[in-house]
């Protein structure tokens, strides 16, 4: 795992312009970053980041049925009682997920670490799946990187094929899309979606989630007052169960993609449940319910919010118990988990952190972010990456 130095495409920011890459600058600095590259060896992608992808997936879907049918874990992951018999029911159904990724610390030596569980809302999709890609091939036809290199990245067809399998398991006429305002690259995110749902043959339509509204039959709305019966939304359903009209998202009305499952899978409280049920695993990392941490097994501990997203209201705690925040933001109400600390590997002044992809339960690409802080934010650089 090397961090090669790289020239910059000249015409790229005009590329980006062209394909809708509108948020390759977040607040005047750079988020895409090409003046550097990740290489990994095969051996390195397919059985130190690939094989283990594979393999966690699956056990955290044992621990999405272990919880779902645990009243005690569920309280302790603060899940809405009321919303209980809706995921397990949700759960049963296999009601089908489109993707999501896999948070690991790997250096290239050691077996990659779990950090958390992206299920629910994961973004940079769109800079995985098309753009890398597309500066591999434009690299690769100016013979800037060796003909040989290749690219762990089959997201967008993989994605292809996923939303054709969804279209016939929910029998999709339309399939609405939807985000917040004013987020350029949840925008982006979903548009990228749309394109690939387009390529499966699905009609689509967008509404942002402020404009979806609600007849008198419980059923959302868009603006032209058509019934949304199926929806994929970049919007946390632990932000649709606290809100107002969170008993009509569970009710049978809309196909949500994701399902209501993946509350499970999103929630950090998977990660103590995954050390409960995995103890010792080679890919895991110590982690309690915050009420139950072991502190004096460890010198240093990271403790994470149930529902934090982009590296909000970080702490480190000592087995001392004394606690130094790292990140602020708007969660911790609902309580935390506590992880043995493990950090991100560092590259010159860089902390790099692997994003591993999958789509339904497929290993389908990566995401290499880099940040001269320890913790992984929303705009914390993003960097193509090799296989030679």
């Amino acid at each position: 795992m090397l961090r090669i130095a790289h020239n910059e495409r000249k015409n790229w920011k005009a590329l980006a312009r062209d394909y809708g890459f509108n948020f390759h600058t977040i607040d005047g600095a750079a988020y895409w970053d090409e003046t550097a590259y990740y290489q990994f060896s095969l051996e390195q992608i397919e059985n130190h980041i690939e094989a283990p992808t594979a393999e966690i997936h699956q056990m955290c879907l044992a621990a999405v049925d272990h919880i779902s049918q645990n009243e005690e874990l569920l309280l302790k992951m603060r899940v809405p009682e009321w919303s209980w018999q809706a995921i397990r029911d949700s759960w049963l159904a296999r009601s089908p997920s489109l993707y999501s990724r896999l948070d690991f610390v790997y250096d290239g030596v050691n077996p990659v670490k779990l950090l958390e569980n992206n299920a629910d809302t994961p973004t940079s999709l769109y800079e995985a799946g098309f753009w890398q890609w597309l500066w591999l091939e434009d690299n690769v036809d100016s013979q800037k990187i060796n003909r040989q290199a290749d690219q762990f990245n089959s997201l967008q067809e993989k994605l292809v094929a996923r939303f054709q399998e969804i279209a016939v398991i929910n029998q999709i006429n339309t399939l609405h899309f939807s985000c917040c305002k004013d987020t350029d690259e949840d925008r982006g995110t979903v548009q990228y979606l749309q394109d690939c749902a387009k390529e499966a043959g699905i009609n689509d339509k967008f509404t942002f989630i402020e404009d979806i509204g609600i007849d008198d039959k419980g059923r959302f709305t868009d603006l032209d007052n058509m019934i949304i019966q199926d929806c994929f939304k970049l919007y946390p359903w632990e932000f649709m169960l606290d809100e107002e009209f969170g008993n009509d998202a569970i009710s049978n009305h809309t196909n949500w993609i994701e399902p209501l499952w993946k509350t499970l899978l999103s929630n950090k409280g998977l990660l103590a449940v995954l050390w409960d049920m995995f103890s010792n695993h080679p890919n895991l990392l110590p982690t309690y319910f915050a009420q139950n941490a072991p502190l004096s097994s460890a010198e240093k501990w990271i403790k994470k919010p149930l529902f934090s997203r982009e590296g909000a209201n970080i702490s480190m705690v000592q087995s001392s118990g004394k606690e130094t925040q790292l990140s602020t933001g708007p969660y911790g109400d609902e309580g935390f988990v506590i992880q043995a600390y493990c950090p991100v590997p560092q590259f010159g002044e860089n902390h790099t952190l692997i994003g591993s992809w999958l789509v339904d339960d497929q290993p389908a690409g990566i995401t290499v972010r880099e940040d001269l802080t320890a913790i992984t934010q929303d705009t914390s650089r993003f960097l193509p990456h090799i296989i030679l």
